[in-house]
């Protein structure tokens, strides 16, 4: 699928991140993808008279197939299940899969990385640990736990 990203008016509706459009290499369903700061300011968008215009402005031309909506707090991606749909687990257990996976990486940073550090300023210093565990988790660590992790993630219930 390709995506071509427009924000929209920011002005009028602040905590907008913009909307990805996403396009099927075969077909001619589009997908959008948008992004808000909160689930209160994409409310207001989804109310909106100024969305409500637009879908009337396309009505001729566009028809929208699926209301169907999946909301996400962007977590929910180490947690997914490729080529499926089936529902992210609940948040306690995201919790506490990203709490076994994120605490030997953390006690690793501060034994190893912290001690050459203290003379950096606290900016900088701070920087370390996102720029070293955020990647470690997301490429290497969390794929594999929730992989490991995943009987239990999502308990098969018989549907």
């Amino acid at each position: 699928m390709g995506a071509r990203h427009h924000p929209l008016r920011r002005t009028q509706f602040p905590g907008n991140e913009g909307v990805s459009w996403l396009a099927p290499e075969d077909g001619h369903r589009y997908h959008a993808v948008l992004r808000w700061s909160d689930q209160h300011r994409l409310a207001a968008w989804l109310e909106s008279e100024e969305r409500a215009h637009w879908h009337r402005r396309i009505e001729d031309i566009a028809t929208e197939v699926s209301s169907e909506r999946q909301s996400t707090t962007g977590m929910e991606t180490w947690f997914s299940l490729p080529g499926t749909t089936v529902q992210a687990p609940p948040r306690w257990k995201m919790v506490l899969t990203t709490f076994l996976g994120a605490y030997p990486f953390t006690l690793l940073v501060q034994w190893l990385v912290t001690p050459h550090t203290t003379g950096w300023p606290l900016p900088l210093r701070a920087a370390v640990f996102p720029l070293v565990l955020l990647p470690v988790l997301t490429y290497l660590v969390m794929p594999r736990l929730s992989r490991l992790l995943r009987l239990w993630l999502y308990p098969y219930d018989g549907h």
